[in-house]
C-alpha cells in the first residue's frame, strides 16, 4: 500500500467509503514500531510534525475528526528527560496513569499510552480545554532491537512518538449522533421487520478490511519482533 499517498500538504485525504481506525495495538506495533526501525509501513498515511509548534486547533486536518502524527519527542532541558510539550498558546499536561499496550499474539508489553489534555495561557492564568491528546511511545525501543538482532542489527531512529488529538466536545457528539442513527434504525425495522433481511441483502456494498495484525502479523523480518 506504499505506492498509494494518502498524506498531501499534511493532510489526510483517503479515498471516499475509507476510515483510518486503528486500534491502540495496530498503533504501536504497524506504525511506530516501522517508523523507528526505519521499515517500510503499512501505508504512508500518518504525517511527520513538530505537534508543540502548533496549537491543537492549528495542526493540518479535519478538526472534526482525529489526527495522527509522527512527532520527534523534544527535551524540555538539554541534559534532562522532560519532554518540552508547550505551544505559543498554551501547553500539553499529562493527566492520569500511563496506559500500557500489549502484544494480543505474545502477550508482551511493546508500548505505552499518556493522555494529555491542552491547557490554554500561562502559569497562573490558565484554562483546562477539551483538546485531548493520546501519546504513544515504544517501552525499551534499544533493548526489543538488541534481543532480535540480526546480522544486520537494527537501532533506533530518532526519538518518535505517535500523538493522536482530538477534541473532546466533538467525540461526545459523534457517539450522541451515532446513538440517535441507531434508534431510528430500531424504530424503523420495529416498523417494517421486512426491512431489516433487505438492509442486510445490501451489505454487500460495504468493503471489508483485513486487520494489519492479521495479514501482516510479525511477517515483516526487516523488524524487531515483539
Amino acid at each position: 500500500m506504499d505506492k498509494f499517498k494518502f498524506v498531501r500538504n499534511g493532510m489526510i485525504r483517503l479515498p471516499p467509503g475509507f476510515r483510518f481506525q486503528p486500534t491502540d495495538e495496530e498503533l504501536v506495533f504497524q506504525y511506530l514500531r516501522c517508523k523507528v526501525f526505519s521499515c517500510p509501513l503499512p501505508a504512508s498515511i500518518i504525517p511527520e510534525i513538530n505537534v508543540c509548534m502548533y496549537d491543537p486547533w492549528d495542526l493540518p486536518g479535519n478538526l472534526e475528526q482525529e489526527r495522527y502524527f509522527f512527532s520527534n519527542k523534544e527535551s524540555k532541558y538539554r541534559n534532562g528527560n522532560r519532554a518540552n510539550r508547550a505551544t505559543s498558546s498554551g501547553y500539553w499536561k499529562a493527566t492520569g496513569a500511563d496506559k500500557k499496550i500489549v502484544s494480543s499474539r505474545r502477550n508482551h508489553i511493546v508500548g505505552k499510552k499518556k493522555t494529555l489534555v491542552f491547557y490554554r495561557g500561562k502559569s497562573p492564568h490558565v484554562s483546562k480545554t477539551d483538546w485531548v491528546m493520546h501519546e504513544y511511545c515504544l517501552v525499551n525501543a534499544e533493548t526489543t532491537a538488541s534481543i532480535h538482532a540480526t546480522e544486520n542489527a537494527l537501532t533506533p531512529k530518532g526519538n518518535w512518538v505517535l500523538c493522536r488529538v482530538f477534541s473532546k466536545k466533538r467525540s461526545g457528539k459523534m457517539d450522541e449522533e451515532i446513538v440517535v442513527n441507531y434508534n431510528s434504525i430500531k424504530v424503523n425495522n420495529n416498523a417494517n421487520p421486512a426491512s431489516s433481511s433487505s438492509s442486510c441483502s445490501s451489505s454487500s456494498g460495504i468493503t471489508e478490511v483485513t486487520s494489519p495484525s492479521e495479514e501482516c502479523g510479525e511477517e515483516i523480518s526487516s523488524c524487531p519482533k515483539f
